[in-house]
């Protein structure tokens, strides 16, 4: 349906008009004066053969060209398409690209007077050779892309018999390209599909993007036909082919068949790179299969790749992902003796692994020690004061955020925003005030996350203020609704342990919206009232107002925790009713606290839903149910007061079959057997 559609473009309608961008300032004019005659800012045929001689005469040098060609508009000179034409052939011989994009976005943005169109430019260029109207034909691609008039590219490139030529394969690899990083990958299946038509033929480029367009779709079985298609046309894949299909594989869920493609056309002598390894090692990592990944590791060396810091980087994120830093550590070694060089990304793994492991101060040393060498960054320093001010050590925090600015290092929004994280934490309101103000004064505005760090911090110490003011000043920079002053204030009393006060702060609001209630039902969850902030959400649920899972789930820890289990189901069935997808965490909690209070039927009732709604029981969460089960049994038995028992349980994985031996009864054998299904969860005991 789409390609039918090509031919409904209209030439006349493609161009849009934009608000004019300057180009750049005109460094070179005191030497271009010469060049510039009394008639150049006249209009006329004449003048346009002198602009385009005098363009010519400057081609060696591109920057006075492009000067020249700039002060000609300031003038009020009107180019057209011969005196364009000579800029861009200049620009295209020295590879400019980005001064080339800026031409081509003025012309299709109708800058500066432009009366032609980009296709009469596109004209005037073609027999200039290949390799110059390649770049020509890219630029153009990319400058439309730029402005999302995908639709003109299409005319312009698909409508080739109004053109009198025909575009190189290349610029529509370029363009199916571009339209993949813009996630239009229904697009580039329609392109593809188009080539045929046009009788061009398919190169390795090609299959590639669609290769790429049709596993971000998911499309495996698709993938494959157009690998056959590839073969067929006797297309040679190269590495980036047979990597992009590795790639695809893993990214669908398909690792074990990606890592058994890569084996075997290792094994066959095809050419892969490093990237292929990668993704099928990362791959493992995620899935913690370690020491499967450090295996493909010593496989690929066997096969003379050598690994790059991508490989490295992937083995590292995985043994840090799982706190395993001691790994983490001896692999970056190992890379670091294999003359592989480290980046800021891996250094930062390592750094944020120790601060997540509580080991911050060996954080510090390993912050110094890299820094010494040069290879660490603002994020590097930002992790690990994140975790000093986390853990209330803030004086240190500033040590290392001094530090940045005496190393020349250019402070950004999320570095001072951290540090007045910490400081209001540890109720440094001054020293926070201080940063802000110097954060501004250094060109830096504050961000939606700044303004309520700090508005939550003064209202905390009951500066509500303050809080206002700061709040006022958010809301004229445009980041907020206002009804976000009245609830930062409400959850940042809330937070400060002043409960009372947030209510009084509530009630006195004459007009709430569902926000307010928001904010306080937030407010009694991080204050742990559970009873009132059940009340609540149970009220003004019906109303459809949504929160935070985070908060939802806090409050279902809270009433697990002490035991009140029929309000905490009440409140599961609420957020199922509201379409809201329980995390796996949260039927965990409230299948543990419903079995530990012998409650299996309620137990089982949230098993049942787990199921129904796709999800997959983990071993836990079996060994839960079978516990809580085992222990209902005992309790059964310890009702009969005759009964010498033990239990013994042999459980196999799903469906459980579970046999219990409980001993006699007055000399006859008690025994209890316990099926548990997989899908019904079906629990048999003839006792």
């Amino acid at each position: 349906m789409w390609v039918s559609t090509v031919n409904l473009f209209s030439l006349s309608k493609f161009i849009k008009h934009h608000h004019f961008i300057a180009l750049r300032s005109v460094s070179a004019l005191a030497q271009l004066k010469p060049l510039l005659s009394d008639s150049d800012s006249d209009s006329g045929p004449q003048n346009t053969t002198k602009v385009v001689e005098t363009l010519n005469r400057l081609k060696k040098k591109p920057i006075d060209a492009l000067s020249y060609f700039d002060n000609l508009i300031k003038e009020g000179f009107l180019h057209d398409v011969c005196t364009y034409a000579a800029i861009v052939r200049i620009l295209c011989h020295f590879r400019l690209n980005k001064e080339l994009d800026l031409i081509f976005l003025q012309i299709i943005r109708k800058q500066n007077n432009v009366e032609f169109e980009v296709i009469d430019l596109l004209k005037a260029l073609y027999h200039d050779g290949s390799d110059s109207f390649v770049r020509v034909s890219n630029a153009m691609v990319k400058a439309y892309v730029v402005l999302g008039m995908f639709d003109q590219v299409v005319e312009i490139l698909f409508l080739t018999e109004h053109h009198g030529f025909v575009f190189p394969i290349s610029s529509y690899n370029f363009f199916m390209n571009q339209l993949v990083h813009c996630g239009k990958v229904d697009t580039v299946l329609a392109v593809y599909h188009y080539l045929g038509k046009l009788g061009l033929s398919s190169n390795v480029y090609t299959y590639v993007i669609v290769l790429k367009a049709l596993f971000k779709k998911g499309c495996l079985e698709e993938a494959l036909e157009v690998y056959r298609e590839m073969d067929k046309a006797e297309v040679t894949p190269n590495e980036f082919a047979y990597s992009t299909f590795i790639e695809g594989l893993c990214m669908n869920g398909e690792l074990d068949s990606g890592h058994q493609l890569l084996r075997a056309w290792a094994a066959t002598k095809i050419p892969l790179g490093a990237f292929a390894y990668t993704v099928v090692i990362r791959g493992f990592c995620n899935d913690n299969r370690l020491e499967e990944a450090e295996g493909l590791l010593l496989f690929m060396e066997t096969q003379g790749v050598v690994p790059d810091v991508r490989v490295y980087s992937a083995l590292i994120s995985g043994y840090c992902k799982f706190g395993n830093i001691s790994k983490a550590l001896a692999l970056h070694s190992e890379m670091v003796s294999k003359d592989i060089k480290t980046d800021c990304v891996v250094v930062n793994l390592i750094l944020k692994c120790f601060c997540q492991l509580g080991r911050v101060s060996e954080a510090v040393h390993q912050l110094k020690e890299l820094e010494e060498i040069g290879i660490v960054d603002n994020i590097s320093y930002n992790v690990v004061v994140d975790a000093l001010c986390k853990l209330g050590r803030v004086d240190e925090a500033m040590v290392l955020f001094s530090e940045m600015k005496d190393n020349q290092m250019v402070l950004d929004v999320v570095n001072y925003t951290t540090m007045i994280y910490g400081c209001c934490l540890q109720g440094k309101l001054c020293d926070a005030l201080i940063l802000y103000k110097e954060m501004k004064e250094k060109g830096h505005e504050p961000d939606l996350v700044t303004y309520k760090i700090l508005a939550v911090g003064f209202a905390r110490c009951d500066f509500g203020q303050v809080a206002i003011d700061l709040l006022n000043d958010m809301k004229k920079q445009g980041l907020e609704p206002y009804f976000a002053r009245d609830n930062v204030i409400i959850e940042g009393l809330c937070l400060g342990g002043k409960v009372k006060e947030a209510e009084a702060f509530f009630h006195s609001l004459q007009e709430k919206c569902l926000e307010n209630y928001s904010a306080m039902f937030n407010g009694y969850c991080h204050a742990d009232y559970s009873e009132k902030a059940f009340q609540l959400f149970m009220r003004i649920s019906k109303q459809g107002f949504s929160v935070s899972k985070g908060s939802i789930f806090k409050l279902l820890n809270s009433l697990c925790i002490n035991g009140d289990n029929a309000k905490a189901k009440m409140l599961f069935d609420r957020i199922l009713t509201l379409n809201l997808e329980p995390s796996k965490i949260m039927y965990s909690k409230l299948i543990y606290s419903c079995c530990q209070a012998g409650e299996m039927g309620m137990a089982r009732s949230v098993f049942d839903i787990l199921i129904s709604r796709g999800n997959t029981p983990n071993l836990m969460t079996y060994t839960m149910m079978i516990n809580g089960y085992r222990k209902r049994i005992q309790f059964i038995l310890r009702k009969l007061s005759r009964v010498d028992y033990t239990v013994t349980l042999f459980a196999t994985h799903p469906p459980f079959h579970i046999d219990a031996n409980f001993g006699s009864y007055d000399g006859a054998i008690i025994s209890a057997t316990f099926r548990f299904s997989f899908i019904t969860a079906d629990a048999e005991m003839p006792v």
